[in-house]
């Protein structure tokens, strides 16, 4: 019968899921409730972006860069490893920021030495596991030895002048262009050291920075004679131009030979190329004028760190000759 509220199914009982809404879009605000915005993918415990996320976090903390190839760009740490290669970047003087030395070591002349220089410079000393060396040095052969190293400190070309003006010379800086072998730089370096440069100017990119090689092979020179970086090589060959500098450029066809340098004496910038492709275009182009290094054969060229070696010699014993 029509209007008979005793009907079964004719009044719904309180509570139950189809009671009534408040507004048409209860259901929809209801759905919406305690639903933050999409977490990113690499922090979905489940997705393999946060795998590489814990990964790289991994590589930061062992102070090495992504892909195992230590460093140093001046804002990465290195790890040296091994007990010859520690034995030997702590003889060059090279910084630490710590040493690492796996329990129960065997100890042998080389740890014995790394400890004694570490102890002369109070350098922090820490004990690891095998798998915590594992992980520091990224799998590389450690031998239970390996220390890490701050990232190097680059200058700028005003400070390799402030330098000389300090110690009351003219101004001898070494460039290099198209070097981007680390152990050429060492060299380079070394040599710097003796002859009485004030400093060595690289280029930022595509160009061997201070690493470790760099270091080992310098024989302590890269704790004495700064190195600095340049965006952008022929510009920054033109800025010291303007400071009064003399740009010479060391490469083979030059207008005149190494001994006969006019310059010696001057505010001088020598630019090195590589041994294969020398200088590049606009270095050559900013430079004032191009020596050459006369050797035997016609077909043989000299490494890029000898030849610096050979004309900074050139330039020391022309500066030291009295004039008149």
């Amino acid at each position: 019968m029509a209007g008979n509220s005793k009907r079964a199914g004719a009044v719904r009982k309180a509570g139950s899921k189809k009671g009534a809404q408040v507004g048409t879009g209860g259901h929809s605000r209801k759905a919406l409730q305690g639903k933050g915005p999409t977490p990113k993918a690499e922090d979905r415990t489940y997705h393999p972006a946060h795998e590489r996320k814990l990964a790289a976090e991994r590589r930061a903390a062992a102070g090495r860069r992504p892909g195992g190839k230590a460093g140093r760009s001046g804002t990465t740490t290195e790890v040296v490893t091994g007990r010859n290669a520690v034995l030997e970047a702590l003889r060059a003087e090279m910084p630490a920021e710590g040493i690492y030395l796996a329990t129960h070591l065997d100890s042998d002349d080389r740890t014995q030495e790394i400890l004694e220089i570490a102890h002369t410079r109070s350098l922090p000393m820490f004990e690891a596991s095998r798998l915590d060396l594992d992980k520091i040095t990224e799998g590389a052969v450690h031998q239970g030895v390996a220390m890490k190293v701050p990232p190097y400190d680059y200058k700028d070309s005003e400070d390799l002048l402030d330098a000389a003006a300090e110690a009351g010379e003219p101004p001898l800086i070494v460039a290099l262009d198209n070097i981007t072998d680390p152990r050429n730089l060492g060299a380079v370096l070394r040599s710097a050291g003796a002859f009485g440069a004030h400093g060595v100017l690289v280029p930022e990119r595509r160009a061997a920075g201070v690493t470790a090689s760099a270091w080992k092979v310098s024989a302590g020179a890269a704790a004495r004679v700064p190195v600095a970086r340049a965006t952008n090589l022929a510009r920054e060959l033109a800025e010291l131009k303007k400071t009064g500098c003399f740009v010479v450029g060391l490469d083979a066809g030059g207008d005149t030979q190494v001994g006969e340098l006019a310059y010696a004496t001057d505010p001088l910038v020598l630019v090195v190329g590589s041994e294969g492709k020398g200088l590049s275009r606009l270095v050559r182009e900013a430079c004032d004028a191009i020596v050459s290094i006369p050797i035997a054969a016609s077909t043989e060229s000299l490494n890029a760190a000898v030849a610096a070696g050979i004309t900074l010699y050139e330039v020391a014993k022309q500066r030291a000759t009295p004039a008149g």
